[in-house]
């Protein structure tokens, strides 16, 4: 096998001066001394995501401006018991789902509490004030200064882990991760990004403190400058990888990952609501969330008729699933547009796809029902399984052979599973997180919990005429061919007409001409080991990709050509590349 060069790091240079991004706290305290310089009586405000680390941030203010005076916005929020009550319904008392919340930042802080500190802060004869914490825009939202320290959604996830960091306005960071998690999707997420959006151009400095005690902090004019370089040129966000009770030993090798590990099952390749964004300053690599890209300049990134339908989310994502010498995934079903709708607060559905990276012996999906089941049968046996720890899985589901590079399509309400020995390549809608598990083989999570089951939500969500001939007939390796020139072929490989996403794979051993069509485009390279992004008219220089590496070109790129390139010069390469259809 040759030696991996998948990139895990990718990064956008902003600019060649490592000094451009501040870093540590000395240099960041004495930037915003120069800023305060000439201001008596300044107040900054330090605006926090959630999961950052307030207390780091506070002692070290509290550390360099010793005739400073630091409060603290959670001294304005309402009770823990009053948070609590007031988001009960969103956040339910389901072990995975809530629903997604339609409150605003407000809604965390009791109005007496919140005019009482803004008093305090008014009369403080201290030469500067610092206002820290999750919300203090809103407890103070004329401060001389606003610093806005993001956080990115995975390193949230290990603080859950590590039982680091509470979610808003609670003491509740030794409740389980899961449920940490789940709070957090459905509530303090969706209130910090709708406070985030309404910031955005009134921040003076951006800070990134995803690593404990080596804070950096840019400008906003270079925070923008990074933005608008992501969206005039291919990008990657950076990946990330987790363990799971199915995983496998692919991406250890492929992705040059730690082999010392159990498994690796996970990587999210393309979601920019999880994943992160890395610019470069020099050698220093400033972390945000990728989702800030999608919020400013969801226009450029997304197309004209993307942004129309879908706002300033990101509607595909590309992520691995790792079952070589592994497990099978459970077996699951994904609820229809309207049970989304009416149940969680979604606007659209987890309809998605498995594109075979690699397979090994015997590799398998489960997919749709068996002809002439009994629906109540099935649900009886799944129920029967909590308790018996059996399931005749290829009683009940259809069950098919594949390899590598097939496509299998999966629109909501299909049931299905990836067998072991399969590495996916999981293009779909982004709404993740609805994953109704019918069946997962008697095992337990990594955490040595039972892994939670979804018979109840699965039951209304399947589609029972979804049987073996349908799926021959719909959506199993549904492969067209659409063009050819010289040197390359093009096929359509799906989605099912009830998905809004197309997929079109390019074979070639030349340059390939692309258009984005006036929408994203989401891209892998599925064979050859390198291969070249160009522009055809040098808008932007050169990028290259790797194996496996997912990469977005945005809508305002419009042009770009893709070759072979590195050792693939001359030899066979694939892409598939993702995108949503109906767009101009």
């Amino acid at each position: 096998m040759s030696k991996s060069n998948y990139d895990k790091y990718p990064y956008i240079s902003v600019s060649d001066h490592s000094d451009d991004c501040l870093t540590g706290w000395d240099a960041i305290c004495n930037e915003i001394k120069f800023r305060l310089t000439g201001s008596p009586s300044a107040t900054v405000v330090v605006e926090c995501y959630q999961g950052v680390f307030e207390d780091e941030i506070v002692e070290a203010l509290q550390s360099r401006f010793e005739q400073a005076t630091v409060v603290r916005s959670v001294d304005a929020m309402k009770s823990a018991d009053e948070i609590n009550d007031f988001f009960r319904d969103d956040i339910t008392g389901d072990e995975l789902f809530g629903y997604m919340t339609r409150h605003n930042i407000d809604s965390y802080f009791d109005p007496m509490r919140t005019e009482n500190l803004r008093r305090q802060i008014a009369s403080q004869p201290a030469d500067v004030t610092f206002i820290v914490g999750t919300g203090a825009a809103h407890v103070y939202p004329d401060a001389q200064l606003l610093i806005y320290a993001d956080m990115a959604r995975w390193e949230i996830q290990q603080r859950f882990r590590r039982n680091e960091v509470a979610n808003i306005g609670v003491d509740n960071r030794n409740e389980r991760a899961s449920l940490q998690y789940k709070r957090a999707f459905f509530v303090d997420w969706r209130i910090c990004d709708r406070f985030k959006k309404s910031l955005m151009k009134k921040w003076d400095y951006i800070l990134d403190t995803c690593v404990a005690g080596l804070p950096k902090m840019i400008t906003r004019r270079l925070f923008e400058e990074g933005l608008k370089q992501a969206v005039s040129r291919p990008f990657r966000v950076v990946p990330f990888f987790d363990p799971g009770p199915w995983g496998g030993q692919w991406m250890k090798e492929i992705c040059d990952l730690d082999r010392g590990a159990v498994n690796y099952a996970w990587c999210f390749d393309c979601v920019p609501e999880e994943n992160s964004l890395l610019l470069g300053f020099g050698d220093v690599r400033f972390e945000i969330p990728a989702i800030d890209l999608v919020f400013a300049r969801p226009r450029e990134l997304l197309g004209d008729a993307v942004h129309g339908r879908f706002g300033d989310e990101f509607p595909i994502r590309f992520d691995f699933l790792d079952t070589m010498q592994g497990g099978n995934l459970s077996l699951q079903v994904h609820p229809p547009t309207e049970y989304i709708q009416e149940k969680f607060g979604m606007h659209y559905t987890q309809d998605e796809s498995y594109y075979m990276l690699d397979t090994g012996d015997n590799a398998c999906v489960y997919l749709g029902l068996r002809e002439g089941i009994s629906p109540e049968a099935m649900i009886i046996d799944l129920r029967a399984a909590q308790t018996s720890g059996t399931f005749d899985a290829e009683k009940y589901a259809g069950h098919y052979p594949v390899k590598k590079h097939d496509h299998v399509l999966i629109p909501a309400g299909t049931v299905h599973c990836s067998g072991a020995n399969s590495m996916v390549l999981e293009i779909s809608a982004t709404p993740f997180i609805f994953t109704f598990k019918l069946w997962d083989w008697g095992r337990l999570g990594l955490d040595g919990r039972p892994r939670p089951l979804n018979i109840e939500h699965g039951e209304r969500s399947i589609q029972w005429n979804r049987t073996e001939s349908w799926v021959k007939r719909e959506i199993l390796n549904r492969v067209e061919p659409v063009a050819c020139g010289d040197g390359w072929t093009e096929e359509r490989t799906g989605l099912h007409e009830r998905e809004f996403i197309e997929t079109r794979r390019h074979w070639f051993t030349g340059a390939v001409y692309h258009r984005t069509g006036g929408g994203v485009n989401v891209l892998n390279l599925v064979e050859g080991r390198e291969a070249t992004v160009k522009s055809p008219h040098n808008a932007f220089e050169p990028f290259v990709v790797h194996y496996a590496e997912t990469f977005i070109v945005p809508a305002d790129v419009d042009e770009y050509i893709i070759c072979p390139s590195g050792e693939s010069e001359g030899q066979r390469c694939a892409t598939i590349k993702a995108y949503v259809r109906n767009q101009a």
